[in-house]
């Protein structure tokens, strides 16, 4: 039923255009054209964000990071084997979905820190990819306060996160 969702949308879409007497052709056309104008805005902020977690975790940077920000972990009550995830995540959903998956193999799904990094990456967000995209495609070149109250956020998500797994 759902493989029928988009053909039949497409299939209503058009005779709507077509009873208001609308080129349905060129509408399409002249959308695609704007979505590859859109996706040409924002690739540049896209490839240095790819890069920048590309050179962070080839650098040893994350493990460094990671080492340094275990105080804080403790004192939060995150496991401290999360934390390259907690740094990844806010970057790359696809980096911190290997280091999850990379956890959950090392400790086991049904861990204490499988289950943390499983809520974590279900309850927290891609941050900078999310506001590169989206602000990139409102064309806002100040965020002012997004990317604070995003971070605070996701700090939010994974110290819940954390407890969720740690109470359940």
């Amino acid at each position: 039923m759902l493989d029928l969702l988009i053909p039949a949308l497409l299939l209503i879409v058009s005779v709507i255009a077509l009873a208001k007497k609308k080129d349905v052709y060129s509408a399409l056309l002249e959308g695609g054209l704007d979505g590859l104008k859109l996706l040409l805005s924002i690739t540049p902020a896209l490839v240095m964000l790819l890069t920048a977690v590309s050179l962070l975790r080839a650098s040893g940077a994350i493990e460094l990071l990671s080492k340094w920000l275990a105080p804080v972990s403790a004192f939060l009550k995150i496991p401290s084997e999360t934390l390259p995830l907690v740094l990844l995540r806010p970057f790359s959903g696809s980096a911190a979905l290997a280091v999850g998956a990379d956890l959950m193999r090392v400790y086991g799904a049904d861990s204490l820190i499988g289950r943390t990094a499983a809520i974590m990456l279900g309850s927290t967000e891609t941050t900078f990819y999310t506001i590169s995209v989206y602000f990139g495609a409102a064309g806002i070149k100040k965020t002012r306060y997004a990317i604070p109250a995003a971070l605070l956020a996701d700090l939010t998500g994974f110290a819940v996160a954390a407890l969720t797994a740690r109470l359940f």
